[in-house]
């Protein structure tokens, strides 16, 4: 809870205080009024002895009045606290959501696996809505009902001390209550939130592979998966549904026990002399206040725990650092568009074997580095390791002639264009993805790598560049997102060019048309391309064949066609000797 408490400002400290003004003259107001319903019903009982109430009616009528007032001081003040409340807690939540995407977005892919993405988003959004509702409960019962309960206990004590014995009974039994339903609803608050997860893991598995479920006729299997966690999520809400829902009927019958034995009490202390109508009326509505208090608590007492789980959810992700960290940028260097590997090895978190082992290559400004190999090989890996997405488990990886650990990570992104495998587009407008890294980018600069990136299909749409794009990029087909992929990335006239198997959508043609204007258009360009095909890199500088993550040929196409079995097993199962 301290990382909540951060989130508020000096005002809000301020609107705090200015509540906890209001919740007292709640409680006072609440409290002054059976004062007065006494002071009736005491004139009340002398008008009737006196056999005159006209005597009364005056005293009557005051304190109705007062009573009255007290009802509209009591519903103001509620009003306030009410509204006061949700605007405070709603707005230091907003800042904690925030938090929470910032940290997330500042997070490695280490920590995203770690946590996983159905998870964060939980997190993000379920978890900061339950801690809102029960900040809000706690600010407008929680501090209310101890005071008017406290306040209530010295009052009845003082009027009569055999009355306050049947409150004091009603009371432990309330305690009681609460406290068996607490012992076994508390353990399963945090099961509901895990699988909260698993519902959002499913359901975004679902959605985002709906086109190869209905292609496999596998719909079944999903229902059925879903279906799996959804009724562990229903069993267990019913369960503390079945239990918190013994709350209501205990309490309205230990409340109606209260008022009966009070009025069966009070009628024979009245009758011995002991006692008058006053007291009476007096201590029961003070023993009212206090069974609602406790009333009032026993409900926050339930939600509280929920509300702990996910304060200790959101303070996981908050307090969780990054493996991959900001560097000094306190450097320099004569190099540009360099980028060297030595003896880089790496392996996932957890994993039990390295993923590369000891690769070591060198680019030189402007020059093509291609890699391939087959599926699993480390070859995506190796690229993700230049704009750190993870960091090398050993040696060096060196931009510029820098580790890039030294640099910080704006200014490494900076100096690279990057195009993962599928394609990313966000909602907006084609110009608006095209300029994603880039805001400042002129047309001529847009046209120029619309032009480049064969994304010319632009122009064809009704709106042109102020085309709508879906969310993910749904209303273009794949070989789209990655041309516009690829614009974006030149927009942004990095100094390094990384494609993750970036052409693999595009038809030959396309394909050799693209490579063909890279060429001419990015000189002095570093590139690295993971691909497949062997006709997408056999004209590069270097080609880098990696074999279950070792480097196992390096040179150009005719040199590892003549000394790499690896390199010409690949080659051979694409092309005719004839072609090669």
């Amino acid at each position: 809870m301290s990382k909540i408490f951060k989130c508020f400002s000096a005002l809000e400290w301020i609107l705090l205080l200015v509540v906890l003004c209001f919740l007292g003259g709640h409680v006072y107001f609440s409290l002054t009024l059976p004062e007065y319903m006494g002071a009736i019903v005491g004139n009340l009982q002398d008008g009737a002895i006196a056999g005159d109430l006209n005597l009364y009616w005056h005293d009557i009528l005051k304190n109705g009045g007062m009573m009255l007032l007290m009802i509209v001081g009591a519903f103001v003040t509620t009003l306030c606290v009410s509204y006061l409340s949700a605007r405070i807690i709603t707005s230091v939540m907003a800042k904690a959501r925030h938090q929470v995407f910032e940290k997330v977005n500042n997070f490695s892919m280490n920590e995203i696996n770690k946590f996983s993405i159905a998870s964060l988003i939980t997190r993000s959004t379920n978890d900061i809505t339950q801690l809102q509702m029960v900040l809000i409960m706690t600010i407008n019962m929680g501090l209310t009902a101890p005071i008017t309960a406290i306040v209530s206990i010295t009052k009845i004590v003082n009027l009569s001390n055999q009355l306050s014995i049947i409150t004091a009974a009603s009371i432990v039994g309330l305690l009681l209550l609460v406290s068996l339903v607490f012992i076994f609803v508390v353990p399963k608050f945090k099961k509901i939130q895990s699988l909260t997860d698993s519902v959002n893991l499913v359901t975004r598995e679902n959605l985002t592979g709906i086109k190869v479920i209905r292609a496999n006729g596998a719909e079944q299997s999903q229902e059925q998966k879903f279906e799996k966690v959804n009724t562990r999520l229903t069993s267990t809400n019913i369960f503390i549904n079945k239990v918190t829902g013994l709350i209501g009927p205990g309490i309205s019958f230990i409340m109606q026990f209260t008022s009966l034995a009070i009025v069966w009490l009070g009628a024979y202390l009245i009758s011995e002399g002991k006692i008058d109508f006053e007291v009476l009326s007096e201590f029961t509505q003070y023993a009212m206040q206090i069974i609602m208090s406790f009333m009032m608590v026993s409900m926050l007492l339930v939600f509280i725990p929920r509300a702990m789980v996910s304060a200790q959810r959101i303070k996981q992700v908050l307090d969780s650092q990054s493996t991959v960290l900001d560097g000094d940028g306190n450097f320099q260097t004569t190099e540009t568009g360099t980028i060297e590997f030595k003896n880089v090895s790496f392996i996932y978190p957890g994993a039990d074997d390295y993923v590369l082992k000891n690769i070591s290559f060198k680019a030189q400004k402007g020059q093509t580095v291609a890699f391939i190999g087959s599926t699993g090989s480390g070859k995506s890996t190796l690229i993700n390791l230049v704009p750190r997405f993870y960091d090398c488990t050993e040696g060096e990886v060196l931009v510029d002639g820098v580790n890039v650990k030294q640099y910080k990570l704006h200014d490494l992104h900076d100096k690279i264009g990057y195009v993962p495998q599928k394609g990313v587009l966000f909602s907006g407008t084609i110009e608006e993805n095209i300029k994603y890294g880039n805001q400042n980018a002129t047309d001529e600069e847009v046209a120029s790598a619309i032009k480049i990136s064969q994304s010319k299909f632009v122009y064809d749409k009704p709106d042109g560049l102020q085309d709508h794009i879906a969310q993910g990029g749904h209303n273009v087909s794949g070989g789209q997102k990655q041309r516009l992929s690829i614009a974006r990335a030149l927009v942004k006239k990095p100094e390094i060019l990384i494609f993750d198997d970036s052409f693999s959508a595009l038809d030959y043609k396309t394909d050799k048309a693209l490579r063909k204007a890279l060429k001419t258009h990015t000189k002095g360009v570093t590139q690295l391309i993971v691909a497949q095909r062997i006709g997408t890199i056999r004209n590069a500088d270097q080609i880098i064949v990696l074999n279950e993550g070792n480097m196992v040929g390096i040179g150009t196409h005719d040199q590892l066609m003549a000394s790499c079995p690896v390199y010409q097993e690949i080659a051979l199962s694409q092309l005719k000797k004839e072609e090669l």
